[in-house]
């Protein structure tokens, strides 16, 4: 994922530039995933149909809201240390590894099952990013393991809406 992280703005949290560097990465690639997510998120919400619309229409947005939050404490982490936060939409859509939002997908569960799909990725890549923080930076760690946390719980009401 190609971040800006040649310069990075003077901080005074000791860690090792290139620490920063790598941790500014991370928290940048997940910022690009998450971002995708909130928007695949609202394309969802804004058009799933099906008997259970309203509550799934509501339970997406609340998804949704969720990921702003998260999304936020991300990109200031990686300002903090030193680094820029996000990408322009243009670069976002370029780097995004989750697969392309398929807008004739409507129905109910399909629309749950595509999203359940895409969450995973990114909760997943949470929990990878919890490993490799947390050897060098615990704070980034920390960070990434209350993110994990959201994701998975959100990742649940998405899978217990789902037939098995």
């Amino acid at each position: 994922m190609a971040t800006n992280v040649s310069h990075l703005k003077h901080t005074r949290i000791d860690l090792a530039e290139d620490v920063k560097k790598r941790m500014i990465e991370l928290l940048n690639t997940h910022v690009v995933h998450l971002t995708d997510l909130w928007n695949q998120t609202k394309l969802a919400h804004w058009n799933v149909r099906g008997p259970h619309f309203l509550s799934y229409h509501k339970m997406l947005d609340d998804l949704a809201a969720h990921l702003v939050e998260t999304i936020d404490e991300v990109a200031e982490r990686a300002t903090a240390l030193g680094g820029v936060a996000g990408l322009p939409i243009q670069d976002l859509a370029a780097q995004t590894k989750l697969p392309k939002w398929d807008l004739s997908v409507t129905k109910d569960v399909d629309v749950l099952k595509a999203l359940a799909d895409r969450w995973a990725v990114v909760a997943n890549e949470a929990r990878k990013f919890i490993e490799e923080s947390g050897e060098h930076d615990p704070d980034t760690a920390d960070l990434f393991t209350e993110v994990s946390r959201q994701l998975d719980q959100d990742l649940w009401f998405l899978e217990a809406h789902i037939e098995q």
